[in-house]
């Protein structure tokens, strides 16, 4: 429906992204050695991806697949991929709205938010297909928990992106985030693409929504609102115009 191209949201509390770059590069260093890998890849996918069936104990995954701990699977699945375009998605929605959400919650919040979120999003997809056999892969669950973690802290930053895919917009970041939310729990009731995962989406979306009003840094404000910037330097008044009451310099939009 759209693909998102730059915020132009500059970072306040943090200097530079680390998680969030580090994650991308864990995703495509993974992706990178399972394309190259073969029969290895689709091993992976069995060994690490998340299996509902398995889960629940409903069916035993084969010993040449045990890699990890079943629970495990809560967070591996989400470091695999089935093909370029299901990487570069995920990784292109990190990239735009991944840095301002580790600045709000700062790095180690970030990654345990990213990393419950995945879970989250996994899940649901248990909750809902408990009998599946299908592992389940893919950061999605994680992505979408950013995107409302997003939605619920710059609505109002404008954001460009590609409408269909080719129509390029600069609009409030509340339309396209709002309506990609609203969409997953659309598809999740109706159904749609069985290679798709909607409840993991809705899983992640919870979990960001509620999360990110949890850990969020303390004085980071929900919706645009104005902020008391960490950088900011209150520059001395003439004689005439000091007073001892000097308000805070805020950061509006």
């Amino acid at each position: 429906m759209f693909i998102p191209l730059h915020d132009a949201n500059s970072l306040k509390y943090i200097k530079v992204q680390y998680v969030t770059l580090t994650l991308i590069g864990i995703n495509v260093l993974v992706f990178a050695v399972m394309s190259v890998a073969g029969d290895v890849s689709q091993a992976a996918a069995i060994g690490l991806g998340y299996i509902p069936a398995v889960i629940h104990h409903l069916v035993n995954l084969p010993a040449n697949y045990d890699f990890v701990p079943p629970d495990a699977t809560y967070i591996t699945y989400a470091f695999l991929h089935a093909d370029i375009f299901h990487l570069g998605g995920n990784m292109l929605f990190l990239w735009v709205f991944g840095d301002n959400v580790e600045d709000a919650l700062g790095h180690v919040k970030f990654l345990i938010f990213y990393l419950l979120c995945a879970a989250a999003g996994a899940f649901l997809h248990g909750v809902i297909l408990p009998a599946s056999e299908m592992p389940l892969i893919g950061a999605s669950g994680a992505i979408a928990g950013i995107v409302a973690a997003y939605l619920l802290l710059h609505p109002r930053v404008r954001v460009w992106v590609l409408a269909f895919g080719r129509i390029p917009l600069r609009i409030p970041a509340i339309y396209p985030l709002a309506l990609w939310v609203a969409t997953q729990f659309l598809m999740l009731g109706f159904g749609g693409a069985e290679q798709v995962s909607w409840p993991a989406h809705v899983g992640g979306i919870i979990a960001g929504a509620l999360l990110i009003v949890i850990m969020k840094r303390r004085g980071v404000p929900l919706f645009d609102r104005a902020i008391v910037s960490p950088k900011a330097v209150i520059t001395e008044k003439a004689p005439e115009q000091a007073t001892s009451n000097v308000p805070p310099v805020r950061w509006g939009r």
